[in-house]
């Protein structure tokens, strides 16, 4: 078992090496990967800086002279992820191990973003207490809060840099194979207001022999489920929650960008897409909410969440985007609305009714979707059985006809 380190060892050098003496205590091997730049690592690395930035398309004389701190991480950045790949690609990767303040941080989780997910990814960070997003991404990375800065070691850096080795090293002893799931795998995006229909069809779904993973439609929720959708890893989508579009159009803060609900599309695979939630947009705490959207029917979700209805001109254009998307699928596709309401705030006698903006959403979709898309609309709101079970059924039907292997 091999269990790499990426660290800067002109600044952290004591603490690198205190990380790969517990590690080898514990049987494994490591593989020191050095990103310092300006000054000289405090002991040979395995791969030391000057490949590590040849790796990343520059040089180590290079960065030194410019002195440019942003440019340089970034480099550094690309080259480690390179390195590491190739090591783990050669079978001498079994594991990540960072250590650093905000610069080894960008540069040790760019390398372990260009891992596949269920590859053992730790950073200790002094940034993991903060907005984690830029650092986490997509991935499994996991991000341990050093609690001190990671300049010497003592009593606190020694115990939470221990906890991190040795964590690490229980997940790369982990035996993935064994937990591997040769069914069929199904991707299904949920919200909290869309769970009752996604708990049905997914229990359905498994009951008729599929696998199920259920992404949280919070932004990186639904970038992760199209980047696992592009790799291969899904084999068919229950696209029960697009809210995220509904982010991306208005401003609202949990957008999953420009290409949700593309991935499937393109890739050929089989998609029955909803719209579920596509009634709201969200927000931070009710005092962020933006002015502009203040006369509109709110809810408060939780003391970090305020969602807010969107207008009949958005959902018009929500309408005619998700049939532009759908328009371009290359696989089996269905449409599935629910004409008695989006979400459970969005039902007769709940904040967020509105007849007049769904059927805007509606009327965009009848008139904009291609007859290569099946249209299956249903007198229900989205968190009823039935429709929830229809879904479920259209999307077995697609899959069963197209005799599927499971993903690999």
């Amino acid at each position: 078992m091999a269990i790499v380190i990426v660290g800067t060892l002109d600044t952290k050098g004591e603490e690198v090496a205190f990380a790969r003496e517990v590690i080898e205590d514990h049987r494994a091997d490591t593989h020191i990967v050095d990103a310092g730049v300006l000054g000289e690592p405090d002991f040979d690395p395995d791969t030391p800086a000057d490949e590590v930035a040849a790796a990343g398309g520059t040089t180590l004389e290079r960065h030194r002279e410019e002195r440019d701190r942003g440019k340089a991480i970034e480099a550094m950045g690309e080259g480690a992820a390179a390195v590491v790949t190739d090591l783990y690609e050669g079978g001498s990767l079994d594991g990540v191990l960072g250590l650093g303040g905000s610069g080894n941080t960008s540069i040790a989780t760019a390398a372990m973003r260009a891992l596949p997910v269920g590859v053992p990814k730790m950073m200790v960070s002094t940034m993991a207490s903060g907005d984690t997003e830029p650092y986490v991404g997509i991935s499994d990375v996991t991000m341990m809060y050093s609690v001190g800065d990671i300049e010497g070691l003592n009593q606190i850096t020694r115990t939470v840099i221990s906890n991190a080795a040795l964590g690490l090293v229980g997940m790369a002893t982990n035996d993935v194979d064994a937990a591997a799931d040769d069914r069929p795998t199904v991707g299904i995006s949920m919200f909290g207001v869309t769970t009752p229909c996604v708990k049905t069809a997914r229990e359905y779904l498994e009951e008729q022999g599929y696998e199920t993973v259920v992404f949280h439609a919070t932004g990186s929720g639904g970038r992760a489920m199209e980047h696992l959708v592009a790799e291969g890893v899904i084999d068919g989508v229950l696209d029960v929650t697009t809210t995220e579009l509904a982010d991306e159009l208005v401003g609202g803060i949990l957008s999953a960008g420009p290409d949700r609900l593309s991935a499937a599309a393109e890739a050929g695979i089989p998609q029955v897409v909803s719209v579920g939630a596509l009634d709201l947009v969200n927000f931070g705490p009710e005092k962020t909410v933006p002015e502009e959207f203040r006369d509109r029917p709110l809810h408060v979700h939780n003391p970090h969440v305020t969602v807010v209805r969107t207008n009949a001109d958005e959902s018009a254009e929500l309408g005619a985007t998700v049939a532009e998307k759908l328009n371009a699928a290359t696989g089996p596709t269905a449409l599935a609305l629910p004409t008695a309401g989006l979400s459970m705030l969005g039902v007769d006698g709940e904040p967020l009714h509105d007849p007049d903006a769904d059927e805007a959403l509606f009327d965009a979709l009848r008139t904009s979707i291609d007859g290569d898309v099946d249209l299956v609309e249903m007198d229900t709101h989205v968190n009823d059985g039935e429709f929830a079970l229809a879904m479920a059924q259209k999307l077995d039907e697609y899959m069963s006809d197209d005799e599927l292997e499971p993903a690999v």
